[in-house]
């Protein structure tokens, strides 16, 4: 069976939440890095979000069109041709396929669809090498070709398998839990999905025993319910959907950028510049490709990165930084931080501890970047409420926090 879904292809760009206070008393979390948007390709907008302060829309590469669907040999079922999410959480068998058209030429395909999809460029390239994308009725295999404008376009995104992942009994601190999704505040340490490496012990691995299995599929294999990740030694919030219908929904806030994320962060030296706002292209570093790195603005493999920082106080040597998020790139307020010259303490990758504070963090034993997913607020996909949740600073970052001022 196929799902056919008529893509709603221009992006609108909303502005993250307001700053402010946290409110409410549950425990949440910062989120860092939204990993790849996966799952935003299925179902079309199923309604407008209302966020104040929402700024104009911004030009796309693709021509908007309205979301349509329908179920081949679906049988009687009202909902087949009005609801996309209400339909998708038993179907394990369903093949989507996604359309659209493009509405600027010139650009590179896998950009310009990774862009309409949610879908990961990497993504895109491997639907292109198993001859499952078409532009203009042909089968496209070359993510560099430049699309003619009002060229048709076609994915055919293959049915989710069943995980891999084993059900592991490993404690989970819950900050919200409903039958659409929960909130996890993650301890550090603790890595979000199996990879090479970390094939268990995994967030992942402890979901599916508390969900027992009952998590989106939209991830793929390895990564049900991930709608979004945050770095294995970064703690905080994020959430996991665990229904296909809270997996659009949230993975389209996260695209439009709507989901409000905060992070913490305890960085090296004392800004001279209280607040601002860092812009720039990130992406894979040409010398060192686990790392990432800023590209100049025309580097087609750099992707558009916004944070808007502020310093809550200054520290012996150090300051504490609010990082908010505008997009949602790997490892992006660790790159953003250091190419200001404020590197986060203890990160063992993008920058260096200074001098006089590195006996006392190895006094203390500090070995990890000093990061914290401390504010996640967005629109619940299903009931349409916005909920936020905050998180506390873990212990160690706490002490660490101690010893400075």
């Amino acid at each position: 069976m196929a799902l056919w879904v008529r893509m709603p292809v221009a992006d609108q760009r909303l502005a993250p939440g307001a700053f402010g206070a946290v409110c409410g008393d549950q425990r949440g979390g910062i989120d860092l890095e939204m990993a790849e948007r996966i799952g935003g390709h299925i179902g079309a907008r199923l309604g407008a979000l209302d966020h104040p302060g929402a700024p104009q829309q911004q030009p796309a590469s693709l021509a908007r069109v309205f979301a349509r669907c329908k179920f081949e040999n679906c049988g009687n079922c009202a909902t087949c041709h009005a609801d996309v999410g209400s339909h998708l959480h038993d179907m394990g068998d369903v093949e989507s396929v996604l359309q659209g058209i493009i509405a600027n030429g010139g650009e590179r395909l896998d950009k310009a669809l990774s862009s309409a999809t949610g879908l990961s460029r990497e993504r895109i390239k491997t639907l292109m090498g198993e001859g499952r994308v078409q532009l203009a009725g042909k089968v496209a295999s070359q993510g560099s070709l430049k699309a003619a404008e009002g060229a048709e376009w076609t994915i055919r995104v293959p049915a989710v398998a069943a995980s891999e992942a084993q059900a592991q009994d490993i404690p989970l601190n819950i900050v919200f839990e409903d039958e659409h999704l929960i909130v996890i505040d993650k301890p550090a340490g603790l890595v979000v999905h199996p990879a090479a490496g970390n094939l268990d012990g995994t967030l992942v691995n402890a979901l599916l025993h508390h969900c027992q299995g009952q998590l989106s599929g939209i991830g793929g294999v390895a990564r049900p319910g991930i709608v979004h990740r945050i770095d294995k030694d970064t703690s905080g919030l994020l959430v996991v959907a665990k229904t296909n219908a809270a997996h659009e929904g949230l993975a389209r806030q996260f695209a439009d950028h709507s989901i409000e994320r905060a992070y913490i962060a305890l960085v090296g030296g004392r800004p001279k510049v209280l607040e601002g706002t860092i812009a720039t292209h990130l992406g894979r570093s040409a010398h060192d490709r686990k790392k990432m790195a800023v590209l100049h603005e025309k580097d087609l493999r750099g992707k558009h990165a916004v944070t808007h920082y502020k310093v809550l106080e200054m520290l012996g040597h150090s300051a504490m930084v609010e990082c908010r998020l505008e997009t949602g790139r790997t490892h992006q307020v660790r790159v953003h931080m250091a190419s200001i010259g404020h590197s986060l303490l203890g990160d063992p990758v993008y920058g260096r501890n200074p001098a006089p504070l590195r006996a006392l963090l190895e006094r203390i034993g500090f070995r990890r970047q000093a990061l914290h997913a401390a504010v996640l607020g967005f629109e619940h996909p299903v009931t349409g409420q916005s909920v936020r949740f905050s998180s506390l600073l873990p212990a160690d970052m706490e002490a660490l926090l101690v010893e400075l001022r």
